[in-house]
Parts: C-alpha cells; structure tokens; sequence
C-alpha cells in the first residue's frame, strides 16, 4: 500500500486507542458521498490520489469518467456519486476530483468520492447488518452499519457493486436448496438396491445438473443437453473408481473444461475469424446492425469489429455490446494491449501509443459498451446479427427461452445468431448456419 495511505492511516492513531480493551480486527477507509459517511475494507483500497482531466471515453456508460494513467497503467474511473443518482457537485474542467483506487482480485479502478476522511480501524462484531434506512445506496450493495466516535458509517461491499458474480458468493449458493432436495457441504448419494446402470446415472446426472446450477449458475437444458451427456461420459472415466459428484467449485469447473468457446478471453485467431466471416449475413443497405450480449471484457467484442471492418469496408458499422459484469464493462472501451507487434489479422486495425496497441478510432467508434443485463428490456434496434456465445447456458432455462424469443424479435430477416461452441439453437423458426468451429443459426 502506498505513502499517501499510510499517511491517511496515521492520522487516527486515537481511533485505535479508544477501547484498548477492544480487539481491532478491521480497517477501512472511510469517505462521505452527498454528506453521508462511508467506508470501504482497506485491503481493496490499493492508493488514495487526487487528479482531474481523465481521457474521455466515447460510448460508455454515463459513470464512466474516463481513463486515467496511473504511473504508466491506464485504468478507468468510476464516479460513485453518478453510479448511484447521487448529487454531485460541478467543478471546473481540471478541477481535482478525490479517488480511491481500488483492487479486486486482478482488477485495478478509480472511484471519485466528495471527500476521503481517514482510515478507521473497528472490531469486526460491532459491525450491524445493513438497513434501506441507512442509506441512498441499494442494501444488497452494503456490508454492514458500524458507529465509531459518534459516527455512523456505511460499509461498502465493493465485490458485490463491481463483481457481483464473485466466486465466494456462488460457493455460498452451494448451500441453498435448488431443488426439493436440500444441498448441504457435500451432496448425498443414496444407497441403490440391485441398482440399474441407466438408472443409476440418470440419478448421477440429476445431482450434477443441481451441483452445477448451484455451484456456477450453468444450467442444463436443450441447449446444451448433448454436450452435458458427453461430458457426463467422460466424467466416469476421469473419476473411474470415485465419487461422480461435485462437492465445491474446483470440481465444478474440471466438469466444464471443454464447454467454453474458442477464444474466450482473448482476441480470436485467424481461423476462428474467418469462419465467422464465412456465415455473416448479407446485408441490404448501408448499415449493419450487431447485438453482442455477455461481451464480457471486450475482447469478442473487437474481434467481432475487426472482421466486420473487413466484411463490410463501406457500411456503417454499430455494435451494442453488453455485459452485467459492472468492472468488465466499463474497462472493455479502454483495451490496451502489450504485444510487440499485433497479430497479422489485427495489425491493419490497431493503432502503437506510448502504452501498448490498441484500436483505430473507426473501429472504437462503432462499439457501444454498456452495462446492462440481457434480461431486461433494451433498446438494441433490429440486428442482422446476433453474437451470444456461452452465455445462454448460465440462464436458467426459463429465462433461456424468454431471450432465444427476444433473439428472434431483434434479427431482421435472414439475420444470424451465434451462440457457443457447444451450444444448440435446433427449436422452430431456426436453422444451422455455422461452418466448421463456428455454430450458428440463422432465423427463418
């Protein structure tokens, strides 16, 4: 942690003092927002800083300040005020702003406070649950209500405002009950009397079809049922000998290596993009229309940009890209990146600054990034393309079929959806579309 931290952190030594006999098991750094006191866990508060004129970012979501370069690392900045329909104060162009920097997890943003007060340290028992009384802030945002000194603090839980999907809240889900049948630390296995094979693992594959929901929201369905019961079959041989069953969520994720797209996390190769070139719709007019939900980090989102770019060199190129991932989202517009020199296909598309590659303006200027969930109402115009990939299957299956309803409402006629590797859009009104490693389907 840095000096100006450790500078804040010296100046309530009195705090600490004020109950020797009080065990102080828990700092944060406390702020107020429109005259209201806050604080945040300390081990997420990586520096406090002070600065102004951040990078404009075109297109992003309304909190998003802009970018800001912290000692050589760009980052983005939040306005919490702004985030949460706060007042906030105008102040003239270049006026400092007060930031916390945080860190979560590998994830390095800016937040602008009103005011930063000091660091408080506290014992964690006197911290109240939270109540909608006690502040302007959404209660499933906050962590707890603690008084010190005769002030009443707001503790912010910043994993769940900007990871909300965070791994210790669906290792938590595991204990709930999915179904009838009540999920404790370890599913039961029931004892089978002259068990069938066929019976048996239909109840195998009941229990891992709930472990899975639980564990990481991945529900099995239509969709994706044909890969569930391949892999199911793999599974008996990985696990030859031992319990089939998924106890935590290391296991979960052993079970859904393979499930995930080429590509996912990062720039697509070329391969992959020129079988996505070979299924793209063709397209009447002068403008193309692409909805790109659960774009995650943004790295789909641009290798979407780039072949289309290709495709379609004269046509006015939009893409709304989504994501319900708060920090994912508003960090994709601002992609950086480190390489000595970019991939051949994306080298005619990118731009060398003084911090790494990133994309020309034309290609930034044709990607919309905002974070929204894709199940609410949005206002994405009719789309010749739909890319979705992996997403659907960490719906539940209700909610699967409101938007595979929505995808058909959005794409124009002839319009084409793709969706995951190893998912499976074969219901009325859809056909395949896909080529070799792309699946796709195209509405009819």
């Amino acid at each position: 942690m840095n000096d100006a931290v450790n500078a804040v952190a010296e100046q309530p030594k009195v705090e600490e003092k004020k109950d020797r006999g009080e065990k102080i098991d828990f700092k944060m750094v406390t702020f107020v927002l429109a005259g209201k006191e806050y604080g945040i866990d300390i081990m997420n508060v990586k520096e406090i800083a002070h600065a102004g004129r951040f990078t404009y970012v075109p297109n992003a979501a309304p909190f998003v300040r802009g970018v800001y370069n912290l000692r050589g690392e760009i980052i983005s900045i939040i306005d919490l005020r702004t985030m949460f329909h706060l007042p906030a104060e105008r102040k003239d162009e270049g006026t400092l702003e007060n930031l916390l920097i945080l860190q979560i997890h590998d994830q390095v943003f800016g937040i602008i406070v009103d005011q930063i007060d000091k660091v408080v340290g506290i014992n964690r028992a006197s911290i109240q649950p939270p109540h909608p009384i006690f502040g302007d802030i959404n209660v499933k945002y906050i962590r707890g209500i603690v008084e010190n000194l005769s002030k009443l603090y707001i503790i912010l839980d910043v994993e769940k405002i900007f990871m909300p999907k965070a791994k210790e809240e669906k290792e938590d889900a595991y204990r709930h009950p999915v179904s009838s049948r009540t999920v404790d630390a370890e599913p039961a296995v029931p004892t089978h009397v002259a068990p069938d094979d066929a019976a048996d693992d239909d109840l195998e594959l009941g229990f891992i079809r709930e472990a899975l929901a639980a564990l990481r929201d991945f529900a099995t369905s239509p969709i994706n049922e044909a890969w569930f019961r391949h892999r199911f079959d793999e599974w008996k041989n990985i696990r030859s000998g031992r319990d089939l069953q998924l106890k935590e969520g290391g296991e979960a994720d052993l079970y859904l290596e393979g499930f995930y797209s080429p590509y996912t996390g990062e720039l697509w190769g070329q391969e992959y993009v020129e079988a996505f070139e070979a299924i793209l719709p063709a397209v009447e007019g002068a403008s193309i229309n692409v909805w790109n939900p659960g774009c995650g980090k943004g790295f789909e989102t641009w290798s979407i940009a780039c072949a289309l770019k290709r495709k379609y060199p004269d046509s006015r190129i939009k893409i709304w890209a989504n994501d319900s991932d708060l920090l994912n989202i508003s960090m994709a517009p601002n992609m950086v990146f480190s390489f000595d020199a970019p991939p051949e296909y994306y080298a005619d598309f990118m731009v060398q600054g003084r911090n790494g590659w990133s994309f020309r303006q034309d290609i930034r200027d044709a990607i919309f990034f905002e974070f929204h969930d894709v199940l609410n109402t949005n206002s994405v115009p009719p789309s010749d393309l739909i890319v979705c990939r992996d997403m659907l299957s960490f719906l539940n299956p209700l909610d699967q079929k409101r938007v595979i309803v929505d995808f058909a409402e959005k794409l124009k006629k002839n319009g084409v959806a793709v969706v995951g590797a190893n998912e499976r859009l074969d219901f009325e009104g859809w056909e395949p579309a896909g080529t070799g490693i792309m699946t796709a389907y195209a509405k009819v």
